[in-house]
């Protein structure tokens, strides 16, 4: 499944505590939030119809990741992407194109993969080096509402690092309803960084970025990472490793289920089931 069509956007800081797991706090001590619990910003991963750039390679990948050359610190960084229609609407003055709504189409495992750059002057540029740098899941699950008792309320995100035959939790298992923002306030706040994010720190102006894409008609957005295991947090991908995130049905499954499942190779795409599983390549 390629997305090479639609606008790549992550959302920084949606789960508490990962930002300082992830070293990345530091970044957005500038960035001046409403209340305790939002996000810092959007990030860009992918832009569409440019021809420079390091925005300009795809980079999602459903089975594999290539390390940056000169990194060895990545981690996988577990989360559910959507899918959405962006919606514009048009200044019938100066003609000017502002983002008016998201629709949530989709949903599925998603890997931020990201390495730890203590001095990126851009969020960007810790997660886009390059092909195979990212990862959504080939099976997508079709979103009925985003709103209180969609079907995305019952799933929880579940992540796995698999070394020499061994198998470790990654990521917390945590419920997507576990998110800062989600629903219509997530969908509402996304819109305005959308449109008034500045090229200000570690973030950057979306609307411009928009317009260099020449307006996409469908967004990847993946929504925010989950908190890491002692684990997660200590140890990193090395070639050879493989990579797994599953957004599953906590109505179907328990947790237990689903490692029982990853470590025993049984996982696949099925009802109630979004899975992403990556090897990492040699360079």
């Amino acid at each position: 499944m390629v997305f090479n069509q639609c606008i790549g956007f992550g959302v920084a800081g949606n789960f508490a505590g990962h930002l300082e797991q992830a070293g990345e706090a530091a970044d957005f001590v500038t960035v001046a939030v409403k209340e305790v619990t939002q996000p810092k910003a959007i990030f860009p991963f992918y832009l569409p119809n440019i021809n420079s750039g390091l925005l300009a390679t795809y980079p999602l990948s459903s089975t594999n990741i290539t390390p940056p050359n000169d990194a060895d610190n990545l981690q996988i960084e577990p989360e559910v992407a959507l899918v959405c229609d962006v919606i514009y609407s048009t200044d019938v003055n100066d003609g000017h194109q502002t983002v008016s709504a998201l629709i949530p189409r989709q949903f599925g495992a998603y890997n931020d993969c990201s390495i730890r750059k203590p001095h990126a002057k851009k969020i960007s540029e810790k997660k886009n080096w390059g092909a195979n740098s990212k990862g959504i899941s080939d099976h997508l699950i079709t979103i009925d509402h985003f709103s209180v008792g969609g079907v995305l309320d019952s799933y929880r995100i579940a992540s796995f690092h698999c070394r020499d035959g061994e198998i470790h939790r990654y990521g917390e298992d945590s419920a997507v309803i576990g998110y800062s923002y989600f629903h219509n306030t997530l969908l509402d706040w996304i819109i305005e960084r959308m449109n008034h994010q500045q090229d200000v720190g570690s973030t950057e102006n979306i609307a411009e970025l928009l317009a260099q894409s020449q307006y996409p008609t469908q967004a990847v957005i993946s929504i925010g990472a989950t908190r890491y295991t002692p684990y997660g947090e200590t140890h990193f991908l090395q070639t050879g490793d493989t990579s797994i995130v599953v957004v599953y049905d906590g109505n179907r499954y328990n947790a237990e289920e689903i490692i029982q499942m990853a470590s025993t190779h049984d996982l696949a795409n099925s009802e109630g089931l979004s899975v992403l599983i990556q090897q990492v390549a040699t360079l």
